[in-house]
Protein backbone atom coordinates (compact mmCIF):
# COMPACT_ATOMS: atom_id res chain seq x y z
CA UNK A 1 0.00 0.00 0.00
CA UNK A 2 1.38 3.58 -1.05
CA UNK A 3 1.64 6.38 1.35
CA UNK A 4 -1.41 7.94 -0.73
CA UNK A 5 -3.31 4.50 -0.33
CA UNK A 6 -2.90 5.01 3.48
CA UNK A 7 -3.96 8.55 3.42
CA UNK A 8 -6.65 7.99 1.50
CA UNK A 9 -7.71 5.12 4.41
CA UNK A 10 -7.12 7.45 7.32
CA UNK A 11 -9.49 9.95 5.86
CA UNK A 12 -12.21 7.83 5.16
CA UNK A 13 -11.61 6.04 8.19
CA UNK A 14 -12.09 9.33 10.24
CA UNK A 15 -14.90 10.78 8.46
CA UNK A 16 -16.79 6.93 9.40
CA UNK A 17 -15.66 7.83 12.88
CA UNK A 18 -17.41 11.26 12.54
CA UNK A 19 -20.62 9.86 11.57
CA UNK A 20 -20.40 7.45 13.93
CA UNK A 21 -20.29 9.41 16.82
CA UNK A 22 -22.82 11.88 15.20
CA UNK A 23 -25.21 9.50 14.51
CA UNK A 24 -24.76 7.62 17.63
CA UNK A 25 -24.07 10.97 20.21
CA UNK A 26 -25.06 14.05 18.51
CA UNK A 27 -28.36 12.78 17.22
CA UNK A 28 -29.12 9.52 19.20
CA UNK A 29 -32.92 11.25 18.76
CA UNK A 30 -32.93 10.48 14.87
CA UNK A 31 -34.68 7.08 14.12
CA UNK A 32 -33.39 4.19 12.68
CA UNK A 33 -36.61 4.23 10.67
CA UNK A 34 -36.44 7.76 9.97
CA UNK A 35 -33.04 7.38 8.66
CA UNK A 36 -34.28 4.19 6.53
CA UNK A 37 -37.10 6.38 4.74
CA UNK A 38 -34.82 9.51 3.51
CA UNK A 39 -31.55 8.22 2.87
CA UNK A 40 -32.02 4.63 2.57
CA UNK A 41 -29.58 3.15 5.06
CA UNK A 42 -29.45 3.10 9.16
CA UNK A 43 -26.93 2.76 11.99
CA UNK A 44 -27.96 -1.05 12.15
CA UNK A 45 -26.61 -0.86 8.31
CA UNK A 46 -23.88 0.96 9.17
CA UNK A 47 -22.73 -1.78 11.73
CA UNK A 48 -23.58 -4.49 9.42
CA UNK A 49 -21.27 -3.02 6.69
CA UNK A 50 -18.68 -2.88 9.07
CA UNK A 51 -19.33 -6.67 10.27
CA UNK A 52 -18.95 -7.00 7.03
CA UNK A 53 -15.84 -5.41 6.02
CA UNK A 54 -13.86 -7.44 9.42
CA UNK A 55 -15.70 -10.56 7.81
CA UNK A 56 -13.49 -9.68 4.83
CA UNK A 57 -10.25 -9.15 6.59
CA UNK A 58 -10.92 -12.59 8.56
CA UNK A 59 -12.00 -11.27 11.56
CA UNK A 60 -15.28 -13.18 12.00
CA UNK A 61 -17.89 -10.90 13.51
CA UNK A 62 -21.84 -11.71 13.29
CA UNK A 63 -24.37 -9.29 13.35
CA UNK A 64 -24.82 -9.11 16.96
CA UNK A 65 -21.27 -8.72 17.45
CA UNK A 66 -21.20 -5.99 14.63
CA UNK A 67 -24.12 -4.07 16.51
CA UNK A 68 -22.87 -3.97 19.65
CA UNK A 69 -18.88 -3.13 18.41
CA UNK A 70 -20.64 -0.26 16.29
CA UNK A 71 -22.89 0.98 18.78
CA UNK A 72 -20.02 0.65 21.58
CA UNK A 73 -22.66 -1.11 23.96
CA UNK A 74 -25.36 -3.95 23.45
CA UNK A 75 -27.06 -2.99 20.68
CA UNK A 76 -30.37 -4.48 23.35
CA UNK A 77 -29.19 -1.53 25.65
CA UNK A 78 -28.84 1.49 22.60
CA UNK A 79 -32.24 0.30 21.47
CA UNK A 80 -33.81 0.60 24.92
CA UNK A 81 -32.34 4.16 25.65
CA UNK A 82 -33.04 5.72 22.53
CA UNK A 83 -34.99 4.10 20.27
CA UNK A 84 -38.44 4.67 20.09
CA UNK A 85 -41.81 2.53 18.68
CA UNK A 86 -42.34 3.15 15.11
CA UNK A 87 -45.23 5.21 14.19
CA UNK A 88 -48.10 4.27 11.74
CA UNK A 89 -46.84 7.20 9.57
CA UNK A 90 -43.24 5.89 9.45
CA UNK A 91 -43.94 2.26 9.30
CA UNK A 92 -46.32 3.22 6.26
CA UNK A 93 -43.35 5.15 4.93
CA UNK A 94 -40.75 2.34 5.13
CA UNK A 95 -43.78 0.19 3.19
CA UNK A 96 -44.69 2.78 0.87
CA UNK A 97 -40.49 2.58 0.04
CA UNK A 98 -39.94 -0.99 -0.32
CA UNK A 99 -42.59 -1.66 -2.09
CA UNK A 100 -41.32 1.07 -4.32
CA UNK A 101 -37.53 -0.80 -4.95
CA UNK A 102 -39.63 -3.94 -5.47
CA UNK A 103 -40.83 -2.85 -8.77
CA UNK A 104 -37.50 -1.65 -10.04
Amino acid sequence: MTEADRTTVEIEAAAFRRLRKHLLEDRPDVQNIDLMILAGFCRNCLADWYGEAATEHGIGMDKGAARDHFYGMPFSEWKAQHQRPATPEQIEAFEALQHGREGK
